[in-house]
């Protein structure tokens, strides 16, 4: 009784990790959490949930008030703080955050940046996630500038020979994980048939 009430009041709460919350948030599940060993320390199983699910609705006006207001926003969950602008650390902000260089420098690593000056925009967000952006320089190339770079040589070598043919990347016809899920069934790759000499 006990789990199936208090995942039923969990699940209303949200589907955030703990990485994903704010502090409200983890504030409220910490609650909840305290809650629901209650009823095996001996207390009214039914108060117990009562106060969960106040606990939950008022988690719930308070996310619908940040949907209504920014300054309630602002007040409950807090803004992103910039900590790097143009590949240059912000000081100031760093020391008012209480944010050391070397845990700033740690979560980049973690990201897989290797140089603060690679970056344009870094930002502590509400969650005390990173969000950065890479300057042009350092973005990985994507898919789409990689066929129009592919297509800009295949036009070269029809202009430097007009007689070859452009070559295709060959699809993968079998599909994908995704296709599986899709699809409902596993698609077996067919073995190529063995020949006789």
């Amino acid at each position: 009784m006990i789990t199936i009430i208090g995942t039923f009041l969990l699940r209303i709460a949200g589907r955030k990790s703990i990485s994903q919350m704010t502090l409200a948030q983890v504030v409220i599940m910490i609650g909840i959490g305290s809650l629901l060993i209650q009823p095996l320390a001996g207390k009214s199983i039914w108060v117990t949930f009562g106060v969960g699910i106040t606990l939950v609705v008022t988690l719930v006006m308070m996310e619908l008030l940040q949907l209504k207001s920014d300054i309630f926003e602002k007040l409950i969950t807090g803004k992103a703080k910039v900590l790097i602008e143009n590949g240059k650390l912000n000081e100031k902000t760093l020391k008012k955050l209480r944010f050391t260089i070397d845990q700033l420098e740690m979560k980049l690593r973690q990201n897989s940046i290797s140089s603060i000056s690679d970056v344009k925009w870094a930002t502590l967000e509400p969650n005390g996630q990173l969000g950065f952006e890479l300057t042009d320089q350092a973005k990985p190339i994507t898919k789409k500038e990689w066929n129009l770079l592919y297509q800009e040589i295949q036009l070269l070598k029809i202009m430097i020979d007009p007689s070859s043919k452009p070559s295709r990347i060959n699809e993968e016809k079998n599909g994908n994980l995704f296709t599986e899920v899709k699809n409902g069934k596993h698609k077996l790759k067919e073995r190529p048939s063995e020949t006789l000499d």
